[in-house]
């Protein structure tokens, strides 16, 4: 095999998001306990004995919740699920929250490099912070963004761990923050650049619109984008094509969606979900994709049948839907 024919092969990363609270517009959608065992099970038996396949998790930074934040990480690191870490930043549910306490978030993002650093792969500084309803809705976000990326990776270089340092984000859209991208060039510079590792993306297709879209409407929604994201967005930001794309948040949930009231059925999800991946891993190459980031495991709680309580491709007691064979199945053939 020649290094073209390796380039060609190269597969994905995957991951998925392991726990079962989901975040949404209206507060956190949550149901049983999770079962750690269960999860590890999952998880084993999705990945197979040579497939990668890295747990995402998160933690929320607010200077009331430090305490709970690194409770949870010490969570994650007992049940080996501290793989690819994002730190979200602020409480979007507070509208009356103070500005950041600048210096108590970066010592948050040294405290958790210096202590878990170890165990990461990677370090995912805010979420969705192009999101107006959610982290975009903090007029700090862009500073605790830039700050925070430099922060992580300068405190890794000097502990020479090799974690991947990025931020997130979310697709433009009526609800995306205005002029996000061309804020981020003046806010950045060389520096900031220096540091970012990836740009992770979250989007669902075929989720909140009004009218489902079928299979080739849905691949033809993936490509445009991650083409405006690669093409025009991070132009925009001066980040240059060599920094890769992840896939952060992406699924697709059953149950009844709130706005059309149309039922989703567990057939469709498994459909739907090997459409999306297929679509991206044709795209891989050409806009320097690497890694795929299913959300999520596990159902919220099954018994409601809301769509923000279904993402999961096991319901709440950890059965499978139909799309979990699908993804064990694209794990072990376009996986690395």
């Amino acid at each position: 095999m020649n290094s073209n024919d390796q380039a060609i092969t190269f597969g994905f990363t995957f991951g998925i998001y392991p726990l079962s609270v989901a975040g949404t517009p209206f507060g956190l959608a949550i149901g049983p306990q999770d079962n750690y065992d269960n999860i590890q099970s999952a998880m084993r038996d999705l990945r197979g004995e040579a497939k990668k396949l890295i747990p995402r998790t998160y933690l929320i930074y607010t200077k009331e919740w430090e305490s709970k934040m690194f409770a949870n990480a010490d969570l994650y690191s007992r049940t080996s699920l501290m793989g690819d870490l994002t730190i979200g930043c602020g409480d979007w549910t507070n509208q009356s929250e103070p500005e950041i306490e600048l210096e108590s978030w970066l010592g948050f993002i040294r405290r958790i490099v210096q202590q878990y650093g170890t165990q990461l792969a990677s370090l995912q500084i805010t979420n969705e912070p192009n999101l107006s309803f959610m982290e975009g809705s903090k007029p700090y976000m862009m500073q605790a963004l830039v700050e925070g990326v430099m922060t992580a990776k300068k405190e890794a270089r000097e502990l020479n761990l090799p974690i991947k340092i990025g931020f997130g984000s979310v697709p433009d859209s009526p609800v995306a923050v205005p002029h996000f991208w061309e804020n981020l060039a003046k806010s950045g510079g060389n520096n900031f650049i220096d540091s970012v590792d990836f740009i992770g993306h979250n989007f669902y297709v075929d989720v909140f619109d009004e009218h489902p879209l079928d299979l080739k409407e849905i691949s033809a929604s993936v490509e445009r984008i991650l083409r405006n994201l690669r093409e025009q967005d991070l132009v925009k930001a001066g980040i240059p094509a060599s920094v890769p794309i992840r896939v952060t948040e992406n699924g697709w949930p059953t149950g009844r969606n709130p706005v059309s009231n149309i039922d989703r059925t567990y057939e469709q999800q498994a459909k739907v979900l090997e459409t999306i991946i297929h679509a991206i891993y044709t795209l891989r190459l050409e806009l320097n994709i690497t890694h795929y980031q299913l959300f999520g495991l596990r159902d919220a709680d099954s018994s409601k049948d809301d769509l923000f309580h279904q993402y999961g491709i096991l319901r709440d007691d950890y059965s499978k839907k139909p799309a979990y064979d699908t993804f064990k199945k694209l794990i072990q053939e376009l996986g690395d």
